[in-house]
């Protein structure tokens, strides 16, 4: 097995480990235990090590990071839609 491919197995992981969260917070509705600073952070660190990704041309870390981008971006837009009630 390439090293390649444990990229595209942590990338994964690592990326879907929110969805169960944001299922939860879109069917309760209620976003209040979820850290605004814990997800500003996420998105940041996303964001950089996608660029970093695309700077050193790895497949595996431009497609998971570009995915965590849009998966914590909806996690933020669900806390802040649903964080203060």
């Amino acid at each position: 097995m390439s090293p390649e491919y444990l990229g595209y197995i942590a990338g994964a992981i690592t990326t879907f480990c929110y969805v169960p969260q944001i299922i939860r917070i879109f069917r309760l509705q209620s976003a209040k235990e979820i850290s605004l600073i814990f997800n500003i952070l996420s998105l940041v660190g996303f964001v950089i090590w996608l660029l970093y990704g695309i700077f050193l041309s790895l497949a595996p870390m431009i497609l998971w990071n570009s995915i965590g981008v849009i998966t914590v971006a909806t996690l933020l837009y669900a806390k802040l839609k649903y964080g203060r009630q």
